[in-house]
């Protein structure tokens, strides 16, 4: 899904390891039965991306293949370096089907495999000491509900009409990766330190992070009174976020090149 600009797919010090170098070498080589690449309508002004019911295959509408490795590689856009500038304007339409039902993980392994084959991506990922949130539970106990069912494939967080944020099934790695979206202009990535497993549920609303040079009163008058990402996290899901040093990640492109005729 796409966010909307209010909802938005690290200060660097010295290199700590050798980057690592990424291409077709994905575990176990899951691929899609079948896949349709197209340019998206220039038109269109919303768009999605999400797995099919019952876990059958992927499709994306209107998406860039910035959002894509974004979101297959659960790294922060302003995390992935380098590459043509198309790679964050240039909008496509994805249909790929699987040969039967598969769990999330493997959809987004055939999706990284999509791109390495259909885009020839290349990319090396590079770790260096910056500025995190460290997401932890707050001493006051957790507030978000264990959810044990099955795998349902749907998008794991939700805007409702409310303007509140709804999460289902939600795994703490995507929790993670989602909050740092929200606070796209602190350029702090969110690490998980909560010792969480498994998937929760809940219901979030906060006041959506403005541009610095942005006041408040630019919300709308039902989102001014919200309180902050931050306080909200405390005061409903039980959870904390603090500021720190510690390991960022970045995506580098080596190479991709626009998709291969399908």
């Amino acid at each position: 899904m796409v966010p909307t600009r209010w909802r938005m797919l690290a200060l660097t010090l010295p290199l700590l390891c050798v980057p690592v170098v990424y291409a077709q070498d994905i575990p176990g080589r899951l691929t899609f039965e079948v896949a349709s690449i197209r340019p998206a309508n220039p038109e269109a002004r919303n768009g999605f991306i999400r797995a099919l019911p019952g876990g059958y295959g992927y499709a994306a509408q209107n998406m860039s293949v910035k959002v894509m490795i974004s979101l297959m590689y659960k790294v922060p856009m302003r995390q992935i370096n380098g590459g043509p500038e198309w790679l964050a304007t240039a909008r496509y339409d994805v249909e790929a089907k699987a040969d039967k039902a598969y769990n999330l993980d493997d959809l987004h392994t055939m999706f990284q495999n999509l791109l390495a084959d259909r885009f020839h991506l290349k990319f090396h990922t590079e770790t260096k000491e910056g500025n995190v949130y460290s997401l932890t539970v707050d001493k006051a106990g957790l507030k978000m509900k264990p959810n044990t069912s099955e795998q349902d494939f749907n998008i794991p967080i939700n805007f409702g009409q409310d303007g509140s944020s709804v999460g289902r099934r939600v795994p703490m790695p995507y929790l993670c990766w989602w909050l740092g979206q929200q606070l796209q202009f602190d350029e702090r990535p969110v690490v998980d330190n909560t010792g969480l497993t498994g998937n929760f549920d809940f219901s979030l609303t906060f006041a959506p992070q403005l541009p610095p040079d942005v006041a408040k009163e630019n919300l709308p008058p039902d989102a001014q009174d919200r309180p902050s990402i931050f306080e909200a996290l405390k005061q409903q899901l039980g959870l904390r976020l603090q500021p720190g040093k510690g390991p960022v990640e970045y995506l580098v492109i080596d190479s991709i090149d626009r998709p291969t005729a399908n």
